[in-house]
């Protein structure tokens, strides 16, 4: 018997800006650890989440350096959703909304994800076992 479900998740939080990004990476990893096709739209201010031009930082008010903070950067949470999702043999497909990226000049995305629009979003969850939707407040 197979399992396998197809999930769609609409993401609409910035990175650094709420708990609801944490709790939704936790999920797609919880998704993709249980052997299930994942599909993500990011909306407004999450298409900044694999944005690729993100950098650590140091931390000045600890001294520490990048290295020394290991200021996680949501670019890499991204991309070791999709390599973890290659090693399970699963799907893994992230949409960023077009309009959202052009809006806030985050056009340079890590190379799992793709450009699309709010249609993707219609089609991935009509061809989805399940979608949940976490919105802003």
């Amino acid at each position: 018997m197979n399992d396998r479900k197809t999930l769609t998740f609409a993401l609409m939080d910035p990175p650094y800006e709420s708990a609801r990004t944490t709790t939704a990476f936790r999920l797609l990893h919880a998704a993709i650890a249980q052997g299930h096709d994942v599909n993500v739209f990011a909306y407004e201010g999450a298409v900044a989440l694999p944005f690729a031009r993100q950098a650590p930082h140091a931390n000045a008010t600890h001294g520490r350096s990048a290295e020394e903070e290991r200021h996680p950067v949501p670019r890499e949470w991204v991309d070791a959703l999709a390599a973890m999702a290659r090693e399970k043999g699963t799907a893994f497909d992230w949409v960023n909304c077009g309009l959202c990226v052009d809006e806030r000049g985050v056009g340079e995305a890590v190379a799992c994800a793709r450009r699309g629009s709010p249609a993707d979003f219609w089609k991935m969850a009509e061809a989805s076992h399940n979608t949940l939707v976490i919105g802003t407040r």
